[in-house]
């Protein structure tokens, strides 16, 4: 299953688009609360509003996870790890946590409109759970290593490790768009080892992959491409 990638914009304008999405999440929850429109001013649903507007940014920001989880490569002593942050799904479910805890609180502080409550509460507690779903939630251990001296790797429940003098040849899968898919190695003993970048969720690292591979693994490069 194939993980979704958002873009990555400046953070002046993520910043200005959760602000927008805020104010007008937070105006239109009006609707949940039992009060007329032109009657608002005159009760104190206003911190309710508040709440749901902060729940409602909340779902954003677990769905476009690269605006609190941006895309970063760091290469230390001819090492460079490519890796779904493990620690990234913890913090986004510790963060879940509190959109049922904001409508809990509204159910029972606020007089309400019982279908427009429970909709605009299912949308922002079941929306975050599909998306993780649909972007492929065994993924976010996966990982990619490479280093002078081996390639380590692990794709759900596949797992590897191999040691570079043991390696005969070493090709990069390309699409018809020249686009990197797999890494293709040839032992020396003629078993044939693939590491599937696709299935591991390293869409955005292609380039970096593929330079790093250019770069590092030279002597053993296939220069011929192969398409899948």
């Amino acid at each position: 299953m194939r993980k979704l990638i958002r873009p990555t914009y400046p953070k002046e304008f993520s910043i200005g688009l959760l602000l927008l999405i805020f104010i007008f999440s937070t105006f239109l929850s009006h609707q949940i609360f039992d009060v007329p429109f032109l009657e608002l001013s005159n009760s104190n649903v206003y911190p309710g509003m508040i709440l749901v507007g902060i729940a409602v940014i909340i779902m954003v920001l677990i769905i476009w996870e690269e605006f609190l989880f941006p895309i970063k490569i760091k290469e230390v002593n001819s090492k460079i790890v490519f890796r779904n942050r493990r620690n990234k799904l913890k913090t986004q479910l510790f963060i879940y946590l509190f959109i049922p805890a904001i409508f809990g609180f509204i159910y029972y502080k606020y007089e309400i409109n019982q279908i427009r409550f429970f909709l605009w509460a299912a949308v922002c507690i079941i929306a975050p759970v599909v998306e993780k779903i649909a972007s492929g939630i065994n993924n976010y251990n996966d990982f990619l290593k490479l280093t002078n001296d081996s390639i380590e790797f692990r794709n759900n429940k596949k797992a590897g490790s191999v040691k570079l003098k043991e390696v005969l040849h070493l090709s990069l899968v390309k699409d018809e768009q020249g686009v990197i898919k797999k890494i293709q190695l040839l032992m020396l003993n003629n078993e044939e080892v693939i590491i599937d970048l696709d299935e591991m969720e390293l869409e955005v690292y292609y380039d970096s992959i593929s330079n790093y591979i250019t770069k590092h693994y030279e002597h053993m490069l296939n220069k011929t491409d192969v398409n899948s």
